[in-house]
């Protein structure tokens, strides 16, 4: 998918997955939908009307590296 086209994915249908590493006490609780053609959308759980991050495939690939190796930072 190209990056320009992003702002028109549909998510009304996207099937939303909470993480499984996601805790039960309320804290940091992330949704994953990988349905949608040519992109992983991922929210909020706690906030289902907020905004979506968007990857491409390439950059999901290299998000969830970063994430295994505790590269990212805030």
């Amino acid at each position: 998918m190209d990056r320009r086209t992003l702002s028109s994915v549909d998510l009304s249908k996207a099937a939303w997955q909470k993480s499984a590493r996601s805790g039960g006490t309320g804290g940091g609780c992330v949704e994953v939908a990988r349905n949608l053609p040519g992109v992983t959308a991922v929210r909020d759980s706690k906030n289902p009307d907020g905004p979506v991050l968007l990857f491409v495939p390439g950059e999901w690939g290299a998000f969830l590296n970063g994430v295994r190796r505790d590269d990212l930072t805030a």
